[in-house]
């Protein structure tokens, strides 16, 4: 009769042990997951962040006398390659605003000078900015459906006891950058 209890204590023993390493490396697995699609982020937010040199420039031959509107753009981008890597999700979502502001003037200005809306090379600034902005919207997807995934894990049973362990706290979502 002892015996049995033991074996039996010694089965459910084993049997929570299991269910704490599952949890944990599920756990962080999910983490893992979030952390790769907040890179994936910051990767478009730099090659975006990369290509405003090259409008500023390219604008400025055409439209020397909108400097405020260029200044404006260049300090923008350059406070989102600042925000892409660092520690908050909201950081990121603003500059990516302040530049999406930004560059929405500055594009803009193709209408305002046509010698500069039929620029071969304005021309494939704005493909290459609209390929990065579509790959941008995709990432943010990615990183929010990962978030999702992730939040969820951590406050269902019962992996929420296990979370703390783990190291694994609820994750914020990316907000998509609003235009004013």
């Amino acid at each position: 009769m002892v015996r049995a209890v033991l074996v039996l204590v010694l089965l459910l023993a084993v049997a929570v042990l299991i269910v704490i390493v599952v949890g944990y490396n599920k756990l962080k697995s999910a983490d893992l997951r979030v952390a790769e699609a907040l890179s994936g982020i910051d990767v478009e937010l730099t090659r975006r962040a990369s290509l405003i040199p090259s409008l500023v420039h390219t604008v400025g031959t055409f439209a020397a006398h909108e400097q405020a509107v260029l200044d404006r753009v260049a300090r923008a981008g350059a406070a989102l390659d600042a925000a892409a890597g660092g520690a908050s999700v909201t950081q990121r979502s603003a500059a990516e605003s302040q530049l999406d502001n930004a560059v929405g003037r500055v594009l803009a200005l193709g209408a305002s000078y046509p010698q500069l809306g039929s620029s071969e090379n304005f021309l494939n600034l704005q493909q290459n900015l609209t390929d990065t902005e579509n790959k941008l919207a995709f990432a943010r997807q990615y990183y929010n459906d990962a978030v999702a995934g992730s939040n969820r894990l951590i406050t269902t049973m019962p992996w929420m006891f296990i979370a703390p362990i783990a190291g694994v706290s609820e994750r914020e979502f990316y907000q998509t950058p609003r235009l004013t």
